[in-house]
């Protein structure tokens, strides 16, 4: 799992939006890139919404939102359209992204971590916790909170 202070690993995938998403094109903002297990479960639609529902708070501080899972990207497209998911979800049906960053669980989902990036894709922050509620509380503290 990538440290505080190390380089992101970088990645280009497909997304629920459409296009392939390449990790460092985004630099030059913060971005939250948080990884959760499934798609339209219990948990994972709590964080995903409430993600959705910051969002606009975030991108007027120029914060960017990237959820990531080991579904495929049909189950993405359906994830982000039945709750109009304004952010990209990743689709790592390959595991490699998971593996890359160290949240690949032997049931081969991810597990719920967020990593929080500089501008100059440096993890800034993360958090490893099952609470999906944790992970919005955490965003919204260095984000909106100031904290």
């Amino acid at each position: 799992m990538p440290a505080i202070g190390e380089m992101a690993p970088d990645f280009n995938a497909p997304t629920s939006t459409g296009p392939s998403l390449k990790l460092s094109s985004l630099r030059g903002g913060p971005v939250i890139l948080y990884f959760y297990p499934a798609a339209d479960t219990p948990g994972c639609t709590i964080e995903a919404k409430s993600f959705r529902d910051l969002g606009p708070q975030l991108a007027a501080k120029g914060v960017k939102v990237v959820g990531v899972s080991t579904d495929g990207v049909d189950a993405q497209c359906r994830f982000a359209e039945k709750y109009d998911l304004t952010f990209p979800l990743v689709a790592d049906s390959s595991k490699e992204i998971a593996r890359a960053y160290g949240v690949l669980k032997p049931s081969g989902t991810a597990k719920r971590v967020t990593f929080f990036l500089g501008s100059d894709g440096r993890v800034a922050d993360l958090l490893d916790a099952s609470s999906a509620d944790a992970h919005v509380r955490r965003a919204r503290a260095l984000y909106l909170d100031g904290k």
